[in-house]
């Protein structure tokens, strides 16, 4: 059966804002200290416009921001300043995740992760505000106000769950009380938040904790995936996913809009799935996943944080197989996986949205404008161990006033899928150079030419979609 939809150039549009490129999620403050993260952060900015990214540990013992010799504290900003001078350069953003617990402030020995940060509350709350008092007030001085002002301040992450630390609404509360003070107190219009949960937690407890207590929130900030039992040993990610439900993350994300009243949301995490080792992130599911994810929550968020852009990463140890099933939309080496040209399909589309018409189970389409060209985007996506198959889409645009040009650009099995030639290679675990440089070619997105009819005003396409797939045809204006 046809997938029949249909668009009209007359239609009343609706603005279009790229707010998934506000913020990208990566790892671990010190891998921002490496030269291949920084390129491919690089690349995640120049080529999908991403304006911000976050991560873990910045108050970490490996950074070195707050040591002791016996009861003596050290404060050094050096390699804080390294990472956020980087940044700047290059004309991005930082999204201050403030963790994990210097150890000289620790009130217990827990951690998290093989780099070992420790997530116990702070043993003095008075000492902890010192500390972030005077880091905030450092980079104000070195940065400007005007900059540092255009920053987000996160307090913690995910302190619902207790792998980073009790679990305790109360022990985040008071640890949020300190820390939004201590900010506030350098500049009231720093922009500070949380409560930064796992599922979509806590929201209505911070913000009634927030009125009752006279504190300030500038906006809320969660996490969600469609897998959220958030990796615990022994989960079946296929069978989470089985369970799930296509628009999952668009129905959770109405809800957070609710709760939030008129606060900005900030989405600080979401991903395919929550599991680390995960095939389907390397896979063109992902592409398919990102694209139809992004689009329905256009209107709800104001920034959407995939997690993350590399596999420059070491939650759990760092592998040395090319695609591992890690989080990144760049591999170790710099691969493009299609999930990053997913989000280079989206950067590349215009800021005017027109509705279209028509409907199918596993077919998705979006029509949008832009100042040279005009999109039409579609997946044909469906949960694991859901019926999907190859589907032939037709598309009908109104209001046409001649004939165009017409273009296609595909994310599927057969192209821009790096890993399938990787695994057609042999699945090698080390790569040459000569290797990295064909697949990073094969990984590219490709423009084709596509027949279209016109006829009376109105143009018309013809497609196959396969299975967890993207397509994005372009019309010249």
């Amino acid at each position: 059966m046809t997938a029949n939809f249909s668009s009209d150039l007359s239609g009343r549009a609706t603005e279009f804002l790229h707010f998934w490129e506000h913020t990208v999620g990566s790892g671990h403050a010190t891998l921002a200290l490496r030269a291949d993260w920084q390129a491919q952060l690089k690349c995640a900015h120049h080529e999908l416009g991403m304006r911000h990214v976050r991560f873990h540990g910045i108050l970490s013992d490996d950074m070195g921001t707050l040591v002791d010799e016996g009861d003596t504290f050290f404060y050094s900003f050096f390699n804080t300043d390294q990472i956020f001078d980087f940044l700047l350069s290059i004309g991005m953003k930082p999204f201050v995740e403030l963790s994990f617990m210097p150890s000289a402030l620790s009130s217990g020995d827990q951690t998290v992760f093989h780099y070992q940060a420790n997530v116990s509350p702070p043993k003095d709350y008075a000492q902890w505000a010192v500390l972030i008092r005077d880091l905030v007030r450092h980079w104000v001085e070195r940065y400007g106000l005007g900059e540092v002002r255009q920053w987000f301040f996160e307090v913690w992450n995910e302190p619902n769950l207790t792998a980073f630390g009790s679990g305790k609404q109360s022990d985040y509360f008071e640890l949020y009380r300190y820390t939004v003070e201590a900010i506030k107190g350098v500049d009231r219009l720093l922009k500070v938040g949380g409560p930064a949960t796992a599922d979509n937690a806590w929201i209505e407890d911070f913000l009634k904790f927030c009125k009752s207590n006279d504190l300030p929130a500038d906006f809320v900030s969660t996490h969600h995936y469609p897998t959220d039992s958030f990796g615990k040993p022994g989960d079946d990610t296929m069978t989470e996913l089985a369970d799930s439900t296509r628009s999952i993350l668009r129905e959770e994300a109405r809800e957070v809009r609710k709760k939030a009243g008129d606060l900005p949301v900030y989405y600080t995490e979401w991903c395919t799935s929550s599991n680390p080792r995960d095939p389907m992130h390397d896979d063109p599911y992902a592409a398919a996943f990102i694209v139809k994810t992004v689009l329905e929550a256009r209107g709800l968020v104001q920034g959407y944080s995939y997690w993350t852009f590399s596999d420059i990463f070491e939650e759990n140890y760092f592998p040395s197989v090319p695609f591992q099933g890690g989080f990144g939309l760049l591999n170790i080496h710099g691969i493009a996986k299609p999930s990053y040209r997913a989000f280079q399909l989206l950067h590349e589309l215009g800021t005017q949205m027109l509705p279209v018409q028509g409907g199918h189970e596993t077919v998705d389409a979006w029509f949008v404008r832009g100042d040279q060209r005009s999109t039409l985007v579609l997946t044909n996506f469906a949960l694991p161990r859901h019926p999907i198959e190859t589907e032939q889409v037709f598309f009908a645009l109104k209001s046409a006033k001649s004939a165009t040009m017409a273009s296609i650009q595909r994310i599927d099995l057969e192209h821009a899928n790096a890993k399938r030639h990787w695994e057609q290679l042999g699945k090698p675990e080390y790569l040459s150079v000569a290797m990295v440089d064909e697949l990073k070619d094969l990984s590219k997105l490709q423009s084709e030419p596509v027949p279209i009819k016109y006829e009376a005003g109105m143009l018309s396409v013809e497609i196959s979609m396969p299975p967890q797939s993207v397509a994005a045809i372009h019309f010249s204006n």
